[in-house]
């Protein structure tokens, strides 16, 4: 058996897979890419070569053009070789097209998570847990303080101050790829039949979602629509938005935001948000935690995130437990 440390590799372009001669999520134009989802921190432009699900070239192509390069789809569970390297995908219940990335080489298996969660989500593939030899995870809640109420809870509250103040519009911050389709989909699920009014960077993206088969109900660009037209209504915008010149446009705004960072009370004071929700695309620290469990995996590589938390974990638990040092993955608003 070739242990996977002798051909996985970390380097300033990120993580390599050397027999392969492919690169997953590369932070740096590469010749080959292998790319777990669509956000921009794991799927960049300028890649000769990618290789991803659907629903991530889809999602790159929306974006980025011809600057995506050339490209290979792969249906979850289809496998190819990639020089001696057997791939295939599982999804990750991230995003729609989320993947983790599967490696079998030299005897062993690898999985590489990509970002997942483990909760459901109407708008993408539920996370997929399989056995391997090493696992490969993110932690960016990786600690014990990040435990995530239900997303059904979430929404209630969003609900309920909608109904209290029907002269105010309720305006709620979320990240425009996959966060924004998700509150979508959970309000329809709640019974939320109103128009949802959307700021014009979240338009493209529904449409997107919408194309593959994602319900999200009805739905307007804000456009010029009237303060008195929005008073009642739910508006989604990315959370950059929140406090700019775009909001004086709304009915006395009551300022939310949906994200996994406001378990954190001072996050949610910083960024004047009167209502923090937690609803989060990531894995917390109990489905974290879980999944180590449920991979049966001896040794646990942990990139970015809280790295130290994870790491000690496994290491407490009887396993094998490093930290990958892979710079370039950010703390989007998750």
């Amino acid at each position: 058996m070739e242990r996977p440390e002798l051909w996985l590799k970390t380097t300033e372009a990120g993580l390599k897979c050397i027999p392969g001669g492919f690169y997953i999520d590369p932070v740096r134009p590469v010749d080959r890419a292998v790319i777990t989802h669509g956000h921009a921190d794991h799927a960049r432009p300028n890649n000769r070569a990618v290789l991803g699900t659907k629903g991530t070239l889809d999602i790159m192509r929306q974006r980025y053009g011809q600057a995506i390069g050339s490209t290979q789809e792969l249906d979850y569970g289809q496998a190819l070789m990639m020089g001696g390297v057997k791939v295939s995908l599982l999804p990750a219940g991230h995003i729609l097209g989320s993947s983790q990335v599967v490696l079998e080489y030299g005897g062993s298996r690898v999985i590489v998570s990509g970002d997942y969660k483990r909760r459901r989500d109407p708008t993408c593939v539920p996370f997929i847990a399989q056995q391997c030899d090493v696992f490969i995870t993110e932690a960016t809640f990786g600690l014990p303080v990040f435990r995530h109420p239900s997303d059904i809870s979430q929404i209630e509250k969003l609900l309920k101050i909608s109904a209290l103040y029907p002269e105010r519009t309720v305006l709620v911050g979320a990240y425009a790829l996959g966060k924004c389709q998700r509150i979508i989909s959970l309000l329809r699920e709640a019974g939320y039949t109103d128009t949802i009014y959307l700021h014009g960077a979240m338009v493209g993206l529904c449409e997107l979602y919408q194309r593959h088969g994602v319900d999200l109900g009805s739905l307007a660009p804000i456009g010029d629509t009237d303060k008195e037209s929005l008073k009642g209504k739910i508006v989604l915008a990315p959370p950059s938005a929140l406090h700019d010149r775009w909001s004086r446009r709304l009915a006395d705004p009551i300022t939310a935001m949906a994200s996994g960072w406001m378990t954190i009370r001072a996050r949610a004071r910083q960024k004047l948000v009167e209502l923090p929700l937690i609803i989060s695309d990531h894995a917390d620290w109990d489905e974290l935690t879980q999944t180590i469990t449920d991979v049966g995996a001896s040794e646990i590589w942990v990139t970015h995130g809280r790295e130290d938390g994870l790491v000690h974990y496994a290491s407490t638990i009887g396993l094998k437990a490093r930290p990958l040092d892979i710079h370039g993955y950010e703390d989007e608003e998750s």
